[in-house]
């Protein structure tokens, strides 16, 4: 009968497909491998289907084992979510809020936003890291973080919750006695002649985008570990790179810098990002990290004063 079906039954499906073997997911359940053996039976008994083909060294989903996993996945994501607001609501005001927010995203947000919270806690601490491309997920994934702002759509998990905060565009640009700027004053410029020039590029610090770039067109690269790093090479002629336009708006105007119009890019070289509040669903808020999210919401409509547009 479905109605016997337990929560349980599904972790320890789960567990058996993440960790390869009945015996890996023993050791990762604490379990004796015939009580794990014996859940995984009783389940294919409950459902009707065989889960798993046992026929070689190691058990593999059949097709409808495949099919159940993506359910029994979405079941415990909801249940964890229902047990980390419950959590939530009983709580008391946290010691501290570690945020980790990334590079792309203006500080100056952030910090309008932690003044709202400090006002409503004083006695919350922050502490606040900064990150690239992979490195807000792969935080908020090891709970080294609370609430974490990402940008762009290249990193998901469905143990993260995502709410729209803002957009901006990331724009090319290079020193304004830069070959390419010259250039670029009397022409669009081709992804060819991009290609000639080096490029300035933010690596990861993760292993998530590991064979894979973003953005990057020149196949002669230094790559940097800050966005100020990257601002300061590009600021020094040393080479072409893209930067949010909130960061280079002085440059620009001052003529520090010029944009680059490359198709190749988008639009005159620029790229709408969009920004992420980022946390996990099975982690709940404590009254601070609720205040501090609300504010942070808030930059999208201009609903709290000292928010940059």
């Amino acid at each position: 009968m479905l109605d016997a079906l337990t929560l349980d039954q599904m972790r320890i499906f789960v567990a058996v497909v993440e960790a390869g073997s009945f015996r890996g997911a023993a050791s990762r359940l604490l379990r004796v491998q015939s009580a794990v053996s014996h859940s995984i039976a009783n389940l294919e008994a409950q459902l009707g289907v065989t889960l798993f083909d046992r026929s070689g060294h190691r058990p593999t989903l059949t097709r409808e084992g495949q099919a159940l996993l993506a359910d029994a996945r979405a079941i415990l994501l909801k249940v964890d979510s229902m047990r980390a607001r419950a959590r939530g609501l009983g709580e008391g005001v946290e010691l501290e809020l570690p945020i980790v927010v990334d590079t792309l995203f203006p500080i100056a947000t952030v910090a309008a936003a932690l003044r709202h919270m400090r006002k409503a806690y004083p006695s919350v601490g922050v502490r606040l890291s900064i990150a690239a491309l992979g490195g807000p997920l792969t935080a908020l994934m090891e709970r080294r973080c609370t609430l974490g702002i990402m940008v762009g759509e290249d990193f998901r998990d469905p143990r993260i919750e995502l709410e729209a905060l803002s957009s901006f565009p990331l724009i090319a640009v290079a020193a304004s006695d830069h070959p390419l700027a010259v250039r670029a004053e009397t022409e669009n410029l081709s992804g060819d002649e991009l290609m000639e020039h080096l490029q300035i590029v933010q690596q990861d610090p993760t292993p998530l985008s590991e064979g894979r770039d973003f953005g990057v067109l020149s196949p002669g690269t230094w790559r940097v570990s800050s966005q100020e790093a990257k601002h300061a090479l590009i600021l020094g002629g040393l080479g072409w790179g893209r930067l949010p336009l909130w960061l280079v708006e002085r440059d620009l105007a001052e003529r520090r810098l010029v944009r680059l119009p490359a198709a190749a890019l988008g639009p005159r070289g620029e790229a709408p990002v969009h920004a992420y509040l980022a946390r996990r669903i099975d982690e709940p808020l404590g009254p601070a990290g609720r205040v501090l999210r609300e504010a942070l919401l808030g930059c999208a409509g201009g609903a709290l004063p000292g928010f940059l547009p």
